[in-house]
């Protein structure tokens, strides 16, 4: 999910925290619980921090460990001992139960967006992104805004939240229902199907939809639940040869390789370089494939410059490349 929502729920576990009377009845107590939530609901997304050293490294490990099952329980434990270190009176064991809640809630509803996350390391290192739940849903962000004013009208927070996470409990089989459904269409329409990637958009009506069968792959739109295929692409294997090798082994494409699920490639010759692209079809916007990695490599197979990330236009991502050869 997004940042808003995340500490939107952050607020809304504080207030149910209040179904406690101790809570309820000591401000410093509440204090303490609402501030373990709001962090914890943002702590795994501390790795954003690691933009600032670039685009592969982020790529590579943002919802990684930091989402993972040994994380989930340090970000707890580091929470609340800060804030038990200030405030010791209060009972450890509270603090950590609600603040790790808050950590756990976050690591658990960014399951269902396509990005996914490696919550199950360390038993696994596989991504799971489960396709119907947009990164920022504005129903269920709505519904936490609307709690936030009933709470500040006067009403019981617990009884609130309690009741619009069993609301948005529904809301969530509706939209796996939705993506479901999808998938038995295209299912019924192409054979030899070998996966299909699915990531809602904002507009409640509108899907994106990939599809990869053996030879061929499908990118489309849902629309009401109708499926419009927009494009259509051989399914090639990569070339086994020298320009593939060298460009596997740059960080920007590694990273892209380790994380994106369905893709397709252009090799390009060049008068001084061979240029080598990858192009996820699961972010198909507005024409144009905005997920890519890039690399141009000299005829001795040397690589001048590479490039992993979101650009919403060609010009944009060669401006980039001239940037990182500067």
């Amino acid at each position: 999910m997004d940042t808003g929502t995340h500490i939107a729920m952050g607020i809304a576990l504080g207030g149910i925290a209040t179904i406690d009377p101790v809570v309820q009845q000591n401000p410093i107590f509440f204090g303490a619980i609402m501030t373990g939530t709001i962090i914890g609901s943002h702590a795994p997304d501390f790795d954003t921090i690691l933009k600032l050293k670039n685009n592969a490294v982020y790529l590579r490990h943002h919802r990684g460990i930091t989402h993972s099952i040994p994380l989930m329980i340090f970000w707890g434990l580091l929470i609340s001992s800060i804030i038990h270190f200030f405030v010791p009176e209060l009972p450890f064991l509270n603090i950590w139960g609600w603040t790790t809640l808050a950590v756990s809630l976050h690591i658990f509803v960014d399951l269902f967006n396509a990005y996914g996350t490696q919550a199950f390391r360390p038993f696994t290192n596989k991504w799971i992104g489960l396709g119907f739940i947009n990164t920022f849903d504005p129903v269920i962000f709505s519904a936490h805004i609307i709690g936030i004013i009933i709470w500040i009208l006067g009403a019981d927070p617990a009884i609130t939240f309690i009741t619009i996470y069993c609301l948005l409990f529904f809301y969530y089989l509706k939209r796996y229902w939705q993506k479901k459904v999808l998938e038995r269409k295209i299912r019924r329409s192409y054979s030899n199907i070998e996966g299909i990637f699915t990531s809602p958009t904002i507009n409640q009506k509108i899907w994106r939809l990939a599809v990869t069968t053996k030879d061929k792959f499908y990118v489309a739109r849902a629309i009401d639940g109708n499926i419009q295929i927009v494009d259509v692409f051989d399914r090639k294997p990569l070339p086994n040869n020298e320009f593939i090798r060298v460009a596997k082994s740059d960080p920007n494409v590694s990273a892209f390789l380790s994380f994106s699920k369905v893709y397709r490639w252009e090799l390009t010759e060049g008068q001084d370089y061979t240029e080598v692209r990858f192009i996820d079809l699961r972010y198909r916007s507005k024409d144009h494939y905005p997920f890519v990695a890039v690399v141009k490599i000299t005829k001795d197979y040397q690589i001048l410059k590479s490039y992993t990330g979101w650009v919403f236009s060609e010009q944009k991502l060669q401006d980039k490349l001239l940037i990182e050869d500067i």
